[in-house]
């Protein structure tokens, strides 16, 4: 058929992706992308009229010039390879484009394989035991600055509270939090992220404290 995909698409998951996969990839790949760095200032996940946090990523050049409340961010941003067959590329786009389409851009970035994980066959195909190619190189959805979504640098305790009081069709946005935290925890030894967690244990004192 004229226009069908003749090569897979590798998609980089580094917030809801990591946990949540897109359909029909048949490899999962734990591993990081350079020049970038992870944070909590794109509007998502909530109502419209109180909308969420969720992560996107910020180019690490321009982070530089940015005055931001956590100071210091990986050198690195973990999270996981999807590898969709060239067969299904234009389902998961579209699917994608749905699910991504609040204020995120598609890029394209290197990937690099953290070769002390064993990466996940997943309804595998002919060539899967073919090994992965020496240079990969990923779609990923970002949210660019210049997007209405995008909010800039926050206090993290008044990102915290905003945290724990959202939610909408998406669900709480704590959860999104908390399972971010703990998928990037599985992914490596290297692969924490200290504004996630400091935004995490900020959420759950806050958490304790409505108990008291």
């Amino acid at each position: 058929m004229s226009g069908q995909p003749t090569e897979d698409l590798w998609l980089f998951g580094y917030g809801s992706l990591i946990w949540k996969p897109p359909p029909h990839y048949d490899l999962r790949v734990p591993g990081y992308i350079e020049g970038y760095v992870r944070r909590f200032w794109q509007d998502h996940r909530g109502t419209p009229e109180d909308p969420g946090r969720v992560a996107t990523l910020i180019d690490r050049k321009l982070w530089e010039t940015l005055t931001d409340h956590h100071a210091s961010a990986p050198p690195a941003v973990w999270g996981a390879a999807y590898r969709i067959p060239a067969t299904h590329v234009p389902e998961v786009k579209e699917y994608l484009d749905i699910r991504e389409i609040n204020g995120y851009s598609i890029q394209y970035t290197p990937f690099n394989q953290d070769m002390s994980a064993t990466y996940q066959t997943v309804h595998a195909a002919p060539d899967s035991e073919a090994g992965l190619p020496q240079a990969i190189q990923c779609l990923v959805y970002i949210g660019l600055p210049d997007n209405p979504q995008f909010l800039g640098p926050q206090d993290p305790q008044a990102l915290a509270e905003h945290i724990v009081k959202s939610h909408g069709p998406s669900g709480e946005n704590i959860d999104y939090l908390f399972q971010l935290e703990s998928a990037l925890d599985g992914l490596s030894a290297e692969s924490g992220d200290e504004h996630v967690s400091d935004l995490a244990r900020r959420c759950r004192e806050i958490q304790e404290q409505s108990k008291k």
